[in-house]
């Protein structure tokens, strides 16, 4: 791609760029091989921002199938980005914001409305400079923002460029970030490139082609890698380093070698090990700014995983079981709270349809494995989701948790599920619905959000950091959170339970035990008596509350627990979500 930016004059950098881009084929892992960088030059004693670059038209990921694409992650400002962005802030311990996330939708639209509002004075307005100059100045802004809760920017900015080398999409960002390189000089800027070295199963061989012809694609769009990271079964043996090295152009000690582990996070480990840092801090001129990685604690962290004997079954019963990745954080999270409780978590996946009672006509070997994994789980946990299938298997799971006593956690969708479920088999509602499933239902225990849009989709909803405050301080979740008044945690939803039956749930057993910053009117409702019969409260008029409730708690169970929020995004190895925690706490106390 030819470009006018070839004479730009080289610009002194304040913060410097590792840029991370894939080749060969998608799924390599350029997402955990960012992350472990940063995780590797912040235990160096520099300070790191990453950056997503996803070249697709949305201009964000909320409206996209987690069949798709995997989980939505949802960002402390609301911003519904691609799953990475998780795993930055997870291995890196950091606060990114939605502008950390760049798509070509975000891109073009600032592009077109610059040339509506005539920023560009009168100039035919092209991919190359105009595109590729907001891309960069984009990049630019974003790895200024500090993400840790200091005030000056971060020492490096990593960048990972979604897709891989040579995508039509990914053109634009490939020619913005070789114009960026080179303004900004090779002593600001190290580019790694992963790429696949397969073993064909008949030689047995390890195979350096594919990567040979990935830096080839990478080399002749302007872009010369720095190190290369080597993505393979097994570790590389010698001769294909060297191979790589010459056909490559790259020096041996900077081919890393990233082969499977029994943990992600031995992966920053590996880097250390073959001093990745090193090359990365030489080639940035940040030796007076770096010193060694203190990696013990994360070491310690990844080897006792490895060590830990016992294991617990823990049933996610979801709708999107058929892509693991769909449930991404939610899976992080059980993991942190597990190796908290001494335990390696063993998640048995079941698809909420499965357990419905037309599928044991159906499909019935699947309804019976499905029952049978269900009631050989130790806990059950059911998380977010949206649209109607599998709703009543889910339900079916939430009966079998509440009547049993296995400890139940519902996630968003899986509170809703909770209060659904008792309202039809303790209220007697039978047609107890939300609105989301049946609009026409006499009795929604869960309505449609009154300020939120019913025309469009995408970023419409409430979303990102809120505050809960407990309505009862010596109730369990208050415990588990360290029995402070509030708790800020992320949301994601359209939908709320209707206050309007909530002193029937609670009379019930069902207590809301957590409620948002509007909650003192709901207080109001909630003291009420209860009407005479059902009947009597449902043509009643109470006052309007404009409350939302967050977490609901059941009486006489060991561990009921729902909460509209999604605790899962705000886990970090070192500190498991309060609820993921309680669940497998409770679980061990029962044990005991």
């Amino acid at each position: 791609m030819s470009s006018p930016a070839e004479e730009e004059p080289r610009v002194a950098a304040a913060t410097k760029y590792v840029l991370i881009t894939g080749g060969v084929v998608s799924g390599l892992g350029k997402g955990v091989t960012a992350s472990s960088v940063g995780v590797v030059l912040k235990a160096c004693g520099l300070r790191v921002t990453c950056i997503k670059i996803d070249p697709y038209l949305n201009t964000d990921a909320g409206t996209m199938s987690p069949f798709e694409h995997g989980e939505v992650f949802v960002l402390n400002d609301g911003g519904e980005v691609d799953l990475d962005l998780g795993n930055y802030e997870r291995f890196i311990d950091v606060t990114l914001t939605r502008d950390n996330n760049i798509t070509t939708g975000k891109i073009y639209q600032s592009v077109i409305e610059k040339e509506r509002k005539g920023d560009y004075l009168g100039k035919t307005v092209q991919v190359v400079p105009h595109v590729t100059d907001e891309i960069k100045q984009w990049i630019q802004s974003v790895s200024s923002v500090p993400v840790d809760g200091q005030t000056r920017p971060a020492d490096v900015c990593v960048i990972e460029l979604g897709g891989t080398v040579g995508d039509i999409e990914s053109m634009p960002f490939i020619e913005a970030l070789r114009q960026l390189s080179f303004s900004l000089g090779k002593e600001n800027f190290c580019l790694i490139h992963v790429s696949l070295v397969p073993v064909l199963g008949v030689v047995g061989e390890q195979k350096t082609k594919p990567t040979q012809h990935s830096v080839r694609e990478l080399r002749a769009l302007g872009l010369t890698p720095d190190l290369l990271a080597c993505r393979s079964a097994q570790p590389l043996v010698g001769s294909v380093k060297e191979k790589l090295s010459q056909f490559c152009h790259v020096p041996v000690e900077n081919i890393l070698d990233i082969h499977d582990v029994p943990n992600l996070w031995h992966v920053p480990l590996i880097l250390r090990n073959q001093k990745a840092h090193e090359a990365i801090i030489k080639q940035l001129n940040l030796a007076g700014s770096a010193g060694p990685p203190e990696l013990r604690d994360w070491t310690e962290m990844a080897e006792s995983y490895d060590n830990l004997k016992n294991s617990v079954k823990i049933a996610l019963v979801g709708k999107y079981t058929n892509l693991t990745d769909s449930y991404l954080s939610v899976v992080k999270a059980l993991l942190h709270a597990s190796v908290a409780c001494s335990l390696k978590s063993s998640i048995q996946w079941i698809a909420a349809s499965d357990l419905e009672d037309a599928t044991a006509i159906s499909a019935p070997d699947a309804h019976a494995k499905a029952w049978e994994t269900l009631k050989g789980s130790a806990c059950i946990l059911i998380p977010g989701g949206f649209g109607d299938r599998g709703i009543s298997g889910m339900i079916l799971a939430a009966k079998y948790a509440r009547e049993n006593k296995v400890p139940y956690l519902g996630i968003c969708l899986g509170m809703q599920i909770s209060v659904i479920e008792m309202s039809r088999n303790i209220l007697g509602l039978g047609d107890a619905d939300s609105e989301e499933f049946n609009k026409d239902a006499l009795n929604r225990v869960v309505m449609y959000m009154p300020e939120v849009s019913k025309t469009h989709m995408g970023n419409t909803m409430r979303l990102g950091c809120r505050r809960t405050f407990f309505r009862k301080p010596d109730c369990l979740t208050s415990k588990l959170y360290g029995s402070l008044p509030h708790v800020d945690e992320r949301h994601r939803h359209r939908y709320e339970v209707n206050p309007s039956f909530v002193p029937m749930l609670e009379n019930a057993g069902l207590h809301f035990v957590g409620c948002d910053e509007s909650g003192n009117r709901m207080e109001v409702l909630s003291k009420q008596p209860m009407p005479f019969s059902c009947l009597d409260f449902l043509f009643s008029k109470p006052e309007p509350a404009c409350t939302y409730e967050q977490i609901v708690e059941l009486q006489d169970h060991p561990f009921y627990v729902g909460v509209q929020f999604h605790p899962e995004f705000k886990s970090r190895p070192r500190r498991p979500s309060p609820p993921f925690t309680g669940e497998i706490f409770i679980l061990l106390s029962l044990k005991s």
